[in-house]
Parts: structure tokens; sequence; C-alpha cells
């Protein structure tokens, strides 16, 4: 398994000293903001939840000037007073699941030229998938058993694929607010059917662990750590 989420949108060293970068109020950097939904959408798809990691983390600039005020992904400086960056800006981490196969992670703010890269692919016995969010109406997949045909895309927009058919025409993309409505869907009629939601606090739950276990690991010069 291999899982990123890249992003650029702190790769100038005058961009403001926004809530994002405070430990304080964030908790981490890079790695709690974007690394847990690649930690997530990977044990989602595996089914299996991570074991052990071993971590990298860096804070590429130190200090920052302070902000006036900040908004989203935005932020505007002030009087030229610089403050101090107290979370990681990237994070990069190698690991193990229940099952014992291998993952790479990396999670940074510092892509230059990616605006919100969420990839992952998955290598198995029988074949690959391959997904990446700047593309998020594209999957890509590989049959082993067709060994010379290469991965082929598939477009997920027709009426038969999940979600797909409440909205638009065969071939209309569908774009990153809808996957809130969908969200919602699934969540309300897990309440109707009287079942529980997806994903749960117990999924949640596991993330967090992972996140402790990877900041533990970079503390530890990348010591092996459990999960």
């Amino acid at each position: 398994v291999r899982a990123q989420y890249l992003q650029d949108w702190i790769v100038d060293p005058e961009f403001p000293l926004v809530w994002r970068l405070q430990k304080d109020k964030a908790g981490s950097g890079a790695l709690g903001d974007i690394g847990a939904h690649i930690i997530d959408t990977a044990q989602f798809i595996v089914g299996r939840s991570l074991t052990g990691v071993s971590a990298l983390t860096e804070t590429f600039v130190k200090e920052r000037p302070l902000a006036e005020g900040s908004s989203g992904l935005a932020g505007e400086g002030g009087t030229g007073e610089m403050g101090e960056v107290t979370v990681d800006d990237a994070a990069l981490f190698i690991g193990r699941f229940q099952g014992g196969a291998l993952a790479s992670f990396e999670a940074t703010r510092f892509a230059t030229g990616r605006k919100n890269a969420l990839r992952i692919e998955v290598n198995g016995s029988l074949g690959s998938l391959s997904f990446d969010f700047e593309a998020m109406n594209e999957l890509w997949f590989y049959e082993a058993a067709e060994r010379d045909a290469g991965f082929r895309r598939i477009l997920v927009t027709e009426p038969d694929h999940p979600y797909a058919g409440a909205w638009w025409p065969p071939g209309h993309g569908l774009g990153y607010e809808h996957t809130f409505v969908h969200e919602t869907k699934d969540f309300l009629e897990a309440i109707a059917a009287g079942t529980d939601p997806a994903p749960s606090f117990e999924d949640g739950l596991r993330v967090q662990r992972v996140l402790a276990a990877v900041e533990e690991s970079a503390a530890a010069g990348s010591s092996w750590t459990s999960v």
C-alpha cells in the first residue's frame, strides 16, 4: 500500500503563522491535518489496522510572520513580528498491517504544485487499484490475469456506480461538495435502519492511535513503534 496526501499552501516562508501551524491549537501539522485522511483511507480499503510504524517528521520553516487573521487555508500577515512554528510541515512513515501487508505514507504541505493530491495505490496478488483525489471521478485498475494490458481507467460517473445515479447524466462528474452529501446520506440511512454508521467512533480512534504512534516514533529517532 502506498498513500500520499500532498499540498503546497504553506511553501512560501512569508505565509503567516495561522492556527494550523501552532501545536497548542492544531495538535500536529501535516500529520494530523491531512495524514489522518490517508491513514483512514488505507485502513478502510485494506480492511485491517496498522500494527506498527517507523516515522520521520520535519518542520522546514521554523518561524513565520504572526497572522492578523485567517480563514480556511488563507491568512494575512501582521506587523512583521515573527512566531515559532510548532508543528510538522511533513511526515513520512512506513507501517505494517495486521496480516503482514506493508505500507508507506507521506503527508506534506510542502509539495510545490500539488494542491490537494490524496493518492493511494494498493497492490495485491490478483491486481492493483490506484486513485488520486485531484482526478476524483477516475479509478485506475490492473488485473494480474491480463498482464500485458496494463492499468485501465474507469470513469466512475455511470448511474450504476455508488452515489452517481442520484446526480447528473452519465459522464457528468461529481465534485468535492458532493462527498459531504453522500456522507450525510449514509449517516441518515444508518439511523433509519438502526445500524451503526460508518465511519464509526472506533474507526476514528484507530486513526488517532496510529497518529500517536507516528509522533512517538519520530520523536525517538524513527524507532519501530507499535500501534
